[in-house]
C-alpha cells in the first residue's frame, strides 16, 4: 500500500508539475507599425557662376562664398557682370534631419573652345555639410554653396566660357 501512496503521489506532483509548466507559457500578440515619409528632393535653383575676370600676368584664385561675395587673389582683376554662389531647394518632411555631401575632390572647368581646364575645390555650404540639418515647418530649407576656383596665367587658361559639373548629395540622416 505503501507503495500505492508513493506512486499516487508522484504521478500527482508530476501532473501538477506538468500543469504548472504548461501554465507558465503564455501567448501573446505583438503589434507592428510603420510609416513612410516624403522623399527628400533637391533642386538647383542656382547656377555656382565665378563671374568675368581676367587672370592677368600670375594667376591666382576666385572664391566665391556661399553668402555670393566674390573674392580674387593673385593677379586675378573683376570684370563686370553677374556671379553668384549655387543654391539648392531642398524638401522633405517636417522636422526631419537631412545631411549636405559636397565633393571631397576638385573638379574641373573646361573651356569650351580649348580643353584648357581650371580646377574649383574647397566646397563650402551654408548651412555646414558637417552639421545635420532639420527641415523646418514646411518640409523645405535653402541651401547656399561656395567654392575657390584656381586660375592659371592667360596662356594656362585663355579667353573663353568654362564650364563643368558636380556632384552635392542631401540625405535624411
Amino acid at each position: 500500500m505503501k507503495k500505492f501512496k508513493y506512486i499516487t503521489i508522484s504521478l500527482a506532483a508530476f501532473f501538477l508539475f506538468q500543469g504548472i509548466l504548461l501554465q507558465a507559457q503564455v501567448k501573446v500578440t505583438g503589434h507592428i507599425s510603420a510609416e513612410v515619409i516624403t522623399t527628400l528632393s533637391a533642386k538647383e535653383t542656382a547656377q555656382l557662376n565665378f563671374g568675368r575676370f581676367s587672370p592677368q600676368t600670375a594667376g591666382g584664385q576666385v572664391i566665391m562664398t556661399p553668402e555670393g561675395a566674390q573674392v580674387s587673389t593673385g593677379t586675378v582683376t573683376f570684370g563686370t557682370g553677374v556671379h553668384n554662389s549655387a543654391s539648392f531647394y531642398v524638401s522633405g518632411e517636417t522636422g526631419t534631419l537631412f545631411t549636405i555631401t559636397l565633393p571631397n575632390a576638385p573638379v574641373n572647368l573646361t573651356n569650351t573652345a580649348n580643353s584648357k581646364t581650371m580646377k574649383v575645390s574647397n566646397w563650402v555650404s551654408v548651412p555646414q555639410q558637417s552639421m545635420g540639418v532639420v527641415l523646418p515647418e514646411g518640409g523645405s530649407k535653402v541651401v547656399t554653396v561656395g567654392a575657390t576656383l584656381k586660375v592659371g596665367t592667360i596662356y594656362d587658361n585663355p579667353v573663353g566660357i568654362y564650364t563643368g559639373t558636380y556632384a552635392i548629395t542631401f540625405s535624411y540622416n
